[in-house]
């Protein structure tokens, strides 16, 4: 059977005084005054720290403001007002670091352009072409369409043809200069 513990005594509430809440404020860190000046004072080398990391002037603009409004809403968590400084500096590097991390992310996810695609007719047409050049093809001798094929196709040069095919290189050009002649000639008669 499980065992229950009893609940522990409530405590009696706390009152704050005036005198508490004056030592709160002094504690709490930077005043509303406090950062006025730091403003007034450091508001041109925030404004170039964050020109460094980012490239146009409204962004920065908008990033040192940023910063000096994050710094106003947690002003009670800098103890000591000597740090306001470098609370900001720092605020202005993470601010500027996902400003450039958004801009990548929407570079990312933007559409990427449709290549140029070819009309149906421009692709009707090369595929009538490509079909001519086929039947052509095949209408060469074994060895012409051999030594086209892997001298045009294939991208080798005459001697590695001749080593393929295990023939002389004068009969590789030979071969080759004889199938462009006939598909020339293949080519130019309509079908």
């Amino acid at each position: 059977m499980p065992v229950i513990a009893p609940m522990p005594a409530a405590r009696p509430a706390r009152i704050p005084s005036q005198r508490d809440g004056a030592e709160e404020a002094a504690a709490a860190g930077t005043t509303v005054d406090h950062l006025t000046e730091t403003y007034r004072a450091h508001y041109r080398s925030l404004l170039g720290l964050a020109a460094l990391l980012l490239d146009d002037t409204a962004s920065c603009e908008d990033v040192v403001q940023e910063a000096f409004i994050r710094v106003h809403s947690a002003r009670k968590r800098v103890r000591d007002p000597e740090k306001t400084l470098a609370y900001l500096r720092q605020t202005v590097v993470n601010l500027s670091r996902s400003a450039l991390r958004r801009r990548i992310l929407g570079l990312k996810l933007l559409s990427k352009p449709m290549p140029d695609m070819a009309s149906a007719e421009e692709g009707a047409y090369d595929q009538l072409e490509r079909d001519s050049l086929i039947k052509a093809m095949k209408g060469l001798q074994r060895r012409q369409r051999e030594v086209l094929v892997l001298r045009y196709f294939a991208d080798m040069t005459e001697a590695q043809v001749a080593d393929a095919l295990g023939i002389s290189l004068g009969s590789v050009k030979a071969y080759g200069s004889r199938g462009i002649a006939a598909l020339r000639v293949a080519m130019e008669t309509p079908a």
